[in-house]
């Protein structure tokens, strides 16, 4: 080939397969660096390398950036690997490394755009080729399913990348501007370890760290396996999710005054003239076919919603519990706990169900030293929040649940080696709500309707419009067209958590940005949608411990949370002043005197940065929080019944199952059944458990001896 007199510009076609445009690359483009370059550059044959594409390279540096976009292409799509929630599960740690290779890999090429002496036009065609990639990447997979995870692989990708190449670039501007940049840069990293290793070790200690103590290393007792280097502890509240907005509720255009009085008359006050009422279905009797998730209940609430024109106070209907005040631009919702008490038809148990009262009698009567008071129940549920979650971003909830210890009146009691039984909420809930995993007969019963059946009134609040007996035991009734709900509940509320302005009417009702598990603040008409849920449990409460205290019936109420569960783990935060506050009005009003409170969730996130990379992510998924309050006559006598078996569990493997059978036991105190008691949290669990006599599979076991 004949010498040029100048460096050749002998154009040859860069193409990336289908992927991507083709770009011209020249050996003018890589210009050589001027660092220590004197007289004249040699003219030297040109060579080309055949990669046996329709590719010829002819410089190291478009080798390089050739060989870095394929690891960033083919390692992002390695990570779209998608199945089923096991198999995200087993994968996850592999899919993190390779969205890790991916964001290295583009890292570098934008650090060798930038810092090496190359022509604008290639690095603008570079940067063209980028976005391209990135579009047909979003194109080929934006999914929000485990078959389909396109759109979190994003999420996580740019999390990791913007954050790393922000910084890179802030290093740069100062290296190429302050002299002796890298010794004050060198100094700087030296202060920062430190500083990082003192609160890294002040955040390992307190991990297992609880309101009046902590999980001890006990000998012969399971402890946390591999290394616990709780990085996300570092980042500051709302770093993972700053990106999402505000964690506050826009406020409606204009003010509404709505409630419902005692008589059930709706009374409205606004600045409009015109004022619509749009009465939402009583949902409890519904049966299983309507309560499906995915477009289907919401559906069904939004087709049997009632709108009415307003002109003066109006009655709702007989079992109406909400409806939502339309003024103008602004809405409202307003609830009510209806019937009252007084007018609940009384509950007969079916002949052919297993939980019928008369069970009972079988049994020996209590003993004269046995309490003969039936407690209340208030069980808190609050989706995927792990022990240290809890603490790290429920401080004010932590701070007034460690008051709820009152001996005396209350004593509190908290789970340090409390173990999920499976990756998601299924497995936990179904041994915590049915006392088995896999339905052993048709038709499961939950718990509630245990507690029913026993002459308790019950109620459930359900904050993110799903069914549970729908959704995890459904396929194991005989007909779809029985209704859970009139059988086990007296009260229940779901129909103003399918409005569309919260749940999507179309399309993915579970995304990253609408919906119960996404990563914006969770607003519905100006308030937090779990808001709404509170003013119904109050209104129950105020309801049902009216009238006699001796004559009243107790009861059973479960409050279904969800703000735990999404992936940054920051809108759980928009939980705490409610949930803070709730716990107060409990400890003020003195209802924890006779009543029992669970506050506890199912498995820790299983999802974001903390758990698809750190082993420290893996220990809190499968330790949930757990804490338990019990009126102290209660307390004082399962401690003597079972030699104080509630402070010995505190550091004891236990899992859902025992939580099962701590509420079958309170469902029928005074005449509880023994087998029931001995499988209860009351009494004490074996010493040394292991997961395998726990019922917790081996391949999921964090706990070990």
């Amino acid at each position: 080939m004949e010498e040029k007199e100048h460096i050749g510009v002998d154009e040859h076609r860069l193409s990336l397969g289908s992927l991507s445009p083709s770009i011209s690359v020249t050996s003018q483009d890589y210009l050589l660096p001027p660092y220590g370059l004197s007289g004249s550059i040699s003219r030297q044959p040109e060579k080309s390398i055949s990669l046996g594409v329709p590719v010829r390279l002819k410089n190291p540096t478009s080798i390089v950036f050739f060989t870095l976009t394929c690891s960033w292409v083919c390692s992002y799509l390695l990570s779209l690997q998608g199945g089923d929630l096991l198999f995200i599960n087993e994968n996850l740690g592999i899919m993190g490394v390779e969205i890790l290779v991916s964001v290295l890999s583009l890292t570098t090429i934008a650090v060798m755009l930038y810092t090496r002496k190359i022509r604008r036009p290639i690095r603008r065609n570079m940067l063209m080729l980028t976005l391209v990639i990135f579009v047909l990447l979003y194109l080929y997979d934006h999914g929000e399913r485990f078959e389909r995870h396109g759109f979190y692989n994003l999420l996580v990708f740019l999390l990791i990348f913007v954050p790393l190449n922000t910084v890179l670039l802030s290093l740069y501007v100062l290296f190429i501007t302050i002299p002796h940049f890298l010794v004050i840069l060198m100094l700087c990293i030296a202060g920062i370890a430190c500083g990082v290793t003192i609160a890294l070790r002040h955040y390992i200690s307190i991990f297992d760290q609880g309101m009046y103590d902590r999980m001890r290393d006990i000998p012969g007792e399971c402890h946390w396996q591999g290394s616990n280097y709780p990085l996300v502890d570092l980042l500051p509240a709302g770093t993972q999710n700053f990106w999402a907005g505000s964690m506050q509720c826009k406020a409606e255009p204009a003010p509404i005054t709505a409630y419902i009085d005692s008589a059930g008359l709706l009374h409205v006050d606004c600045s409009s003239d015109l004022i619509f009422v749009d009465i939402l279905p009583e949902t409890r009797q519904w049966p299983l076919m309507d309560k499906s998730k995915w477009q289907v209940f919401n559906h069904r609430v939004l087709d049997r919603t009632e709108r009415k024109k307003y002109t003066g106070p109006m009655h709702l209907g007989e079992h109406t519990q909400a409806a939502v005040v339309r003024c103008g631009a602004s809405s409202k919702i307003v609830t009510r706990a209806w019937p009252p008490v007084a007018r609940l038809p009384t509950h007969m148990p079916p002949n052919d169900t297993d939980m019928r009262v008369a069970d009972a009698l079988d049994r020996p009567a209590p003993s004269a030293d046995i309490p003969t008071r039936r407690p209340n129940v208030l069980f808190l549920f609050v989706d995927a929040v792990s022990h240290r979650q809890f603490y790290r971003r429920l401080e004010k909830t932590a701070s007034v649940l460690a008051t709820l210890h009152q001996p005396g009146k209350h004593m509190l009691t908290e789970l340090f080696r409390y173990h999920s039984l499976g990756v998601s909420t299924d497995n936990s809930t179904k041994a915590m709500y049915t006392g088995e995993i896999h339905p052993s007969s048709p038709n499961p019963l939950p718990i509630w309707a245990y507690y029913r059946d026993r002459g308790y009134i019950t109620g459930r609040v359900e904050t993110s419009c799903e069914d549970w007996a729908t959704t995890y035991v459904g396929e194991s009734y005989d007909s779809l067209e029985y209704s859970v709900g009139n059988r086990s509940l007296d009260y229940e509320l779901s129909a103003p958590f399918c409005m569309p302005e919260f749940y999507p009417s179309s399309g993915n009702a579970f995304g990253n940005f609408k919906g119960p598990f996404s990563v914006t603040a969770r607003c519905l008409y100006g308030r937090h949608v779990h808001e709404y849920g509170f003013d119904y449990i109050n209104q129950l409460r105020r309801e049902l411990r009216s009238g006699d205290k001796e004559t009243r019936k107790p009861y059973m109420l479960m409050l279904n949370l969800m703000e735990g569960h999404e992936g940054t783990g920051e809108v759980l935060r928009t939980l705490d002043s409610r949930l803070s506050e709730f716990l107060v009005d409990l400890r003020e009003s003195g209802e924890l005197e006779d009543t029992v409170l669970f506050l506890l969730s199912d498995h820790g996130l299983h999802m974001g940065l903390n758990f698809a990379f750190l082993n420290s992510g893996q220990i809190e998924h499968k330790n949930p929080f757990y804490a338990m309050v019990l009126p102290q006559w209660l307390r004082s006598h399962v401690d003597k019944s079972a030699n104080g078996g509630l402070l010995v569990n505190e550091q004891r493997l236990t899992t859902p199952m025992e939580t099962h059978y701590t509420l079958k036991t309170l469902a029928n105190w005074p005449s509880y059944d023994p087998e029931d008691f001995e499988q209860s949290l009351f009494a004490p669990v074996k010493a040394g458990r292991t997961c395998e006599e726990a019922g917790i599979g081996a391949n999921f076991c964090m706990c070990r001896h």
